[in-house]
């Protein structure tokens, strides 16, 4: 290797060592908004909590409750019950959205705006080890597995982020998103790291940026999607729990008492699902179209392939479950976890497990 190459090559490695950099700093911080979290959670307000465990219990919600009377001075007042906000839908129960996280105690929302500030930090950090990432090679950051990985927590931050920048009241989303980020990356850094380097002349195309891109996107969306179904089981035994005179322990209310209704969580994780379908099914289009580009077939029942399309019937499922009466809630979430285990698999299962011509750069 002569002089000027390696003074060419000296650029792209110092911008795979910043890249690396910014990714444990991404991961510091983090971890910093884990703990802010965690205080949200803990420090978070207990009367609002309270007030929704007492909404959702029979004997407290019965439509003839007395007025509040109030001694005062020279008298007495009455007082009206505060009336309690409800989500419902169709087959479902009338209950009361938690508060979210902090529950809107002055503490606990000081350390839910700390916790997003942080993620927004951490994002920004992460970011920018993917753009340098990219710049060292000059290329999609989209080549392995650890490239992958990196460029999906950065993306599943990234919706939620816009989710509050649009006033969703997704709060009690920032602690288990920035848990499994965590996960992710310490996975990404330890397990399935790869030097930066060339792709293989296969995947040098345009539809590389169309189609993994969206893949990311959509596994980023079904993430977000799978979270909230998760959420949705847990709330759903708790409000079925209660309405059978049950009495859940001290941390069950502490905790699913600040969440979403389980019919809002229902409806958060189908509208997820429903609405990021359609580019799930281009991908898949995609794939097949800069297939028969590479290699002169669009399938060949290529172990990524096929995953795909048992992850888009899964998915598919799914949604034609919702639209059947007879499939709402539970039975429809267990699906939805179902095709989540199956895109999970044809990542993580299909890349580290089965070869096939997807297979690139080690993993």
């Amino acid at each position: 290797m002569n002089l000027a190459t390696t003074l060419a090559a000296e650029p792209n490695e110092n911008l795979a060592h910043i890249s690396n950099v910014l990714i444990y700093s991404a991961m510091a911080v983090y971890l910093l908004a884990f703990f802010a979290h965690m205080a949200e959670w803990l420090f978070g307000s207990r009367s609002k909590v309270a007030r929704t465990a007492a909404a959702l219990t029979p004997s407290k919600t019965a439509a003839a409750a007395p007025a509040v009377t109030a001694q005062a001075k020279g008298g007495t007042a009455t007082l009206e019950r505060p009336k309690v906000v409800t989500r419902s839908v169709a087959g479902t129960r009338d209950v009361p959205d938690g508060p979210g996280a902090s529950a809107g105690d002055e503490k606990g929302d000081l350390y839910g705006r700390i916790a997003v500030s942080l993620t927004v930090l951490a994002f920004l950090l992460e970011f920018g080890g993917v753009l340098t990432r990219a710049l060292s090679v000059q290329r999609a950051p989209w080549g392995n597995m650890y490239e992958f990985s990196i460029t999906f927590s950065t993306v599943a931050v990234g919706v939620y982020l816009v989710l509050l920048a649009l006033k969703k009241p997704i709060a009690w989303l920032g602690l288990p998103l920035v848990t499994t980020v965590l996960l992710d990356l310490g996975l990404a850094v330890t397990v399935l790291y790869t030097d930066s380097d060339q792709l293989v002349p296969a995947l040098h195309s345009y539809w590389l940026w169309i189609h993994v891109s969206t893949a990311i996107f959509c596994g980023a969306v079904f993430y977000v999607g799978f979270v909230a179904t998760m959420l949705y089981l847990f709330r759903d035994s708790y409000e079925t729990k209660l309405a059978g005179g049950g009495q859940p322990g001290k941390f069950a209310t502490s905790v699913l008492e600040r969440l979403p209704s389980a019919a809002s969580l229902d409806k958060f994780s189908y509208r997820l699902n429903a609405a990021i379908f359609p580019l799930w099914t281009f991908t898949i289009i995609a794939g097949a179209i800069w297939a028969g580009d590479a290699w002169g077939r669009y399938w060949g029942w290529d172990p990524k392939e096929v995953w795909s399309f048992i992850t888009w019937v899964a998915y598919a499922g799914y949604l034609h479950a919702r639209a059947t009466a007879g499939w709402k809630g539970r039975k429809a979430a267990y699906l939805a976890l179902i095709a989540f285990g199956c895109w999970l698999f044809n990542y993580y299962g299909v890349n580290i497990f089965v070869t096939g011509k997807h297979s690139y750069a080690g993993v």
